[in-house]
């Protein structure tokens, strides 16, 4: 925690922001109360106090300078009733994730004469039954309401909606809406199946190529994998995408070629066979 001291207000960075406004910087230093910032003496039209741990937006000096109040990512449930009292030229806050969850705890902004733009998305209050429209009816000044324009017909149903206190109280007491989760698939099982292989069986036409496969192979690891393959009733993945007619025809043709090759060769012993008769009887011949 660090507290919020004359000292760390003159030390912070100051400049002129980007629509020229004197801005003072006090984000990210764990602050969890507003305090001293009369130190300011009224300097700026811009304070940034995001990133923080206040928890209250109170105890605040006279500023009739200050336009904008940045207090983003804090802790804020409460505030000052008489907030519009010390800041009366307060046209832009921004309390986006902040903790600020009942209707009836924006009540105090209405002391704001000035306040046009304002955020609080991302607090509780935002599920609450006609939020929108109860904000619009309590702040009249109000030109853009969580980063969208606030609409003349708006106008004209928060005013109907709200014409009477006790409709007010009913919709401060309402619970606020519940919105349920999107169901999302379990994460391991989904990637278990994308991971698991999808298992092809081989039809019956297949099964002759894959034999015939066997029977043709050059060498001992072919067929070892083909007949590993076969008795697992698995489709070799050189057979996937081939279908039962390509691959018929493919395993007569290695038939038809092996058929060839021995008779290839068996023809060729023969002829060496002739030959070599030739020559054991043509010395006889001579004599």
């Amino acid at each position: 925690m660090v507290r919020l001291t004359a000292d760390l207000i003159w030390k912070s960075p100051h400049f002129f922001n980007a629509v020229k406004e004197r801005e003072l910087d006090l984000r990210g230093n764990k602050i969890p109360v507003i305090e001293n910032l009369g130190a300011t003496e009224d300097q700026f039209d811009t304070i940034d106090l995001s990133d923080n741990e206040i928890v209250k937006l109170e105890n605040l000096p006279y500023l009739n300078r200050l336009g904008t109040m940045l207090i983003n990512n804090n802790r804020i449930t409460r505030i000052n009733p008489n907030i519009g009292e010390f800041l009366p030229k307060l046209h832009t806050l921004v309390l986006t994730n902040n903790r600020i969850v009942n209707l009836v705890e924006i009540d105090p902004l209405a002391s704001l004469p000035r306040l046009q733009y304002l955020s609080l998305l991302d607090n509780n209050i935002t599920k609450k039954q006609n939020y929108r429209l109860y904000v619009i009816h309590k702040l009249k000044s109000l030109r853009v309401l969580d980063f969208k324009k606030v609409k003349n017909k708006e106008r004209l149903e928060a005013k109907r909606l709200f014409d009477s206190k006790e409709a007010i109280d009913e919709v401060q007491k309402a619970p606020p809406k519940r919105i349920s989760p999107p169901e999302t698939p379990n994460v391991p099982e989904v990637a278990e199946e994308q991971q698991t292989p999808k298992v092809v069986a081989p039809t019956p036409e297949q099964i002759i190529a894959i034999k015939a496969a066997i029977v043709n192979s050059q060498t001992l690891e072919e067929v070892a994998r083909l007949e590993k393959a076969l008795k697992s009733g698995q489709l070799p993945a050189d057979f996937e995408g081939l279908n039962d007619n390509m691959m018929l025809d493919n395993a007569h043709e290695k038939h038809e070629e092996t058929i060839q090759e021995s008779k290839d060769q068996a023809d060729g012993e023969s002829d060496d066979t002739k030959e070599q008769k030739d020559t054991d009887t043509s010395p006889m011949e001579q004599e």
